[in-house]
């Protein structure tokens, strides 16, 4: 006690203790949390009401696992196609590089000319990272390509530890630590991945494993990052939930107890029970400075946090987008429909098809009279992607001809006047729907059959949609 260092905390000016006094536990028998996690029923969440402060930093980013988490539930991406999104990406992030880093696999030829080729785009943002299982083998990639930091696998839970490894504790973190040690010594800067943080014993293993990665970054002169994986999606934003499941806590213990700096943590969330988003915003909140994100959320199982939506939480919490292109999601979108066949769900926020559409009657004569009644912010401005209106029996001429300029982006002397002969016969039809009794809205795909019924007619020539 007499040992432990008082100073003055920066975040509340007031004098603290050092409370780095978290010993491994090596159990003989796997903690595997039973009564959280009984498996023939509902994980629970439990409640001990301990709250711990919000403590956002000034700085926050993303990271991207788009070429390496991502690719592990769809099938791979093409050199081509890689370098391609990761040109979006570094216009995406903007010149303040927003989106720090991307993290790629190194196992294949592949992947590994798709990593030289976007290394020798020369981008500072986002920086090329990779990711390797924590084996002296894998590492041999990594010094090979000349890497400046890299990702390891260091399971942390007692399910990984004793079911998967078939170690103790002790000899997991030897295991693991020498792997970091060896990647500090050739001068490369290691990120650890805690898997399956969310069913880990935070104290018994989490924070003194963490707190000698600590002294390792230390003693190299190396900063070691720590990033902590809701591997299973068991990961919950609400102040006072009993860790391992508690986000709060979780970053808290690490800044607090293991001494980790907000710099050096990342969080990296799954969608299992619908709290990416949420989670990740949340690590934010409590002093985590990345949170690690892939495009559309595509991922393992139910997918990782969108990346797409971190960073509309970030211009939420910060009050601006800083610098951040927000108008190449949309091209992003665009590119996976077209070049790569990936179908995103029409009502994905942001990038659906449907995702800005209205669609109940009511609504779209609200819409028609100020788009801002149902439209969540300026989506043509931000997006690309100007508001549309469903069409219904009381549209008339002016909402049939808004419907058609705006889902074909029709601009200036393209513009379609609700006089044009095609809208009044598109109306007719319309009409004789609803009196027949239809009580529905069209749907966007009868509108574009009547289009194609008439065009003809009137020589009408029509662009693409933006997201179709």
């Amino acid at each position: 006690m007499e040992n432990r260092k008082v100073y003055l905390n920066p975040h509340n000016n007031l004098l603290s203790l050092e409370e780095h006094m978290y010993e491994l536990v090596d159990v003989k028998t796997p903690n595997v949390f039973r009564n959280l996690f009984p498996y023939s029923e509902v994980p629970k969440i439990a409640f001990n009401d301990r709250i711990v402060p919000h403590n956002m930093p000034e700085e926050i980013w993303i990271t991207d696992t788009t070429f390496r988490d991502g690719q592990q539930s769809r099938a791979p991406y093409t050199t081509e196609q890689i370098v391609k999104i990761f040109d979006y990406l570094h216009q995406l992030g903007g010149s303040n590089g927003i989106i720090r880093q991307s993290e790629f696999f190194l196992y294949s030829k592949k992947d590994r000319d798709a990593v030289y080729k976007c290394m020798e785009r020369g981008y500072k943002y986002p920086e090329v990272t990779s990711w390797i299982r924590a084996s002296k083998k894998d590492f041999e990639l990594v010094k090979e390509i000349g890497m400046k930091e890299t990702g390891i696998l260091v399971s942390c839970s007692d399910y990984h530890i004793f079911y998967k490894m078939k170690m103790t504790r002790n000899q997991a973190m030897e295991h693991y630590l020498s792997v970091v040690r060896e990647c500090l010594e050739t001068g490369i800067a290691p990120r650890c991945h805690l898997e399956d943080i969310t069913r880990s014993d935070i104290y018994g293993f989490v924070i003194p494993f963490c707190f000698e990665l600590m002294k390792l970054g230390a003693e190299y002169g190396i900063p070691v990052k720590v990033r902590a994986c809701d591997t299973m999606g068991y990961g919950v934003n609400y102040p006072g939930a009993v860790i391992p499941r508690s986000v709060p806590g979780i970053i808290y213990g690490l800044m607090t107890h293991a001494g980790v700096p907000s710099e050096l943590i990342e969080w990296h969330g799954h969608n299992d029970f619908y709290k990416a988003v949420s989670n990740s915003t949340t690590a934010w909140l409590y002093g985590a400075c990345g949170v690690n994100c892939s495009l559309f959320g595509i991922g393992e199982r139910t997918g990782n946090t969108p990346l797409e939506a971190m960073i509309f939480e970030y211009a939420q919490l910060k009050g601006t987008l800083d610098g951040m292109e927000t108008k190449v999601i949309t091209e992003l979108a665009q590119y996976y429909k077209k070049e790569i066949g990936y179908e995103i769900p029409p009502r994905t926020p942001f990038v659906g098809k449907n995702f800005n559409v209205t669609r109940a009657g009511i609504h779209a004569d609200g819409l028609l009279k100020n788009e801002e009644i149902y439209n969540i912010f300026d989506t043509e401005k931000f997006l690309n992607r100007p508001v549309l209106v469903s069409i219904s029996n009381t549209s008339g001429l002016a909402g049939i001809a808004h419907w058609i300029n705006t889902y074909f982006q029709l601009k200036g002397e393209e513009v379609m006047d609700k006089g044009h002969p095609m809208v009044a016969r598109i109306k007719e039809l319309v009409d004789q729907q609803y009196e027949e009794g239809r009580i529905t809205v069209m749907t966007d795909e009868e509108l574009i059959d009547m289009i194609n019924q008439f065009k003809g007619d009137y020589d009408v020539q029509l662009p693409d949609t933006v997201i179709s």
